[in-house]
């Protein structure tokens, strides 16, 4: 099975970005908490809360990365890549207890009393922390998407909302400079929950999607052209196509029927190049099994898959 795999290239790029992020992180983290102490801002406060948790995602998403880099074993026969998933729904999860801490603190600030100061300077720092998360963000999702990686795309958006939840304090403590109206402050923080929620929810919908192998309606819509433009040329028909992403390849599984008389070594030839075709195809990658089956005799060997697609039809 000729199947490329991720260079040492690729992995020291994507080690960079993640341990870049973390850092940066950790830097944001610092400032957020310095403009808190500085202003007493309920949005603030909640913006720094998220970054904690930031912070620990980014540390798992790390380890994750480096786990899927893991070549198959005895006990993982198909590899770790799989480990993206997992590490994409954490850090969903991680995102919604972000927002769900930020609807705390802003409820609990507006009861408790509002109290600004220090506010030129504390959004000075917010400022600077939305400029360089956006950037990082951008960058992370960027390299995601075109490394093929599930664990830096979910920390790209992590940060991204991170950006997003920064500028939304910003709009609060703008416009409680403007209108000197304090609770524009706590109100702009539940309004930037309510943002990360939906990011979140949609990353462990995700995560949920590819532990459970939901079907890719993009690579199983692929897979038919490719299939029935290539049985066509060899004269085959196909049947029982299965597929699903295992973090950063696809598993694809396809029998293939041949004509009564066809040779096993001329058998064997086609479906390789079969296989080769869909490797080459699909994106990121693809490993396929083939079954060979004769047509002339399947019927009377499979009973029981000719009983169920007559049913099918019926």
């Amino acid at each position: 099975m000729n199947v490329a795999v991720k260079s040492e290239a690729d992995r020291k790029a994507m080690n960079f970005a993640m341990n870049l992020s973390l850092f940066i992180g950790i830097l944001m983290f610092i400032m957020k908490v310095g403009a808190y102490l500085l202003t007493h801002s309920a949005a603030i406060l909640s913006d720094a809360a998220e970054s904690v948790v930031h912070v620990g995602a980014v540390i798992f998403a790390a380890y994750s990365l480096r786990l899927s880099y893991e070549p198959a074993d005895e006990d993982h026969l198909y590899g770790h890549s799989k480990i993206s998933f997992f590490s994409a729904g954490f850090e969903g999860a991680m995102i919604i207890l972000a927002a769900l801490l930020i609807i705390y603190e802003s409820i609990h600030k507006w009861m408790a009393g509002l109290h600004l100061e220090n506010l030129g300077m504390g959004t000075a720092l917010i400022v600077a922390a939305a400029a360089v998360n956006g950037g990082l963000g951008g960058y992370l999702l960027w390299l995601g998407r075109r490394k093929n990686s599930l664990i830096l795309e979910a920390n790209g958006k992590h940060t991204l909302t991170d950006c997003w939840t920064s500028i939304a304090v910003l709009v609060g403590v703008t416009l409680v400079l403007v209108t000197k109206w304090l609770p524009f402050d706590p109100i702009c923080g539940l309004l930037m929950a309510g943002n990360i929620l939906w990011s979140g929810f949609g990353l462990v919908k995700s995560s949920y999607g590819g532990l459970m192998d939901k079907a890719d309606p993009a690579a199983q819509k692929q897979l038919v052209e490719i299939l029935d433009r290539e049985t066509r040329k060899y004269s085959l028909s196909y049947h029982h196509l299965r597929h699903r992403h295992i973090g950063d390849a696809h598993c694809v599984e396809v029998h293939l029927l041949f004509p009564a008389g066809v040779s096993l070594t001329d058998a064997h030839r086609q479906a390789t190049e079969i296989e080769r075709v869909i490797e080459t195809a699909l994106e990121p990658r693809a490993f396929v099994s083939t079954h060979l089956e004769c047509t002339s005799y399947h019927d009377a060997l499979h009973p029981h898959e000719t009983a169920a697609s007559s049913a099918g039809k019926s």
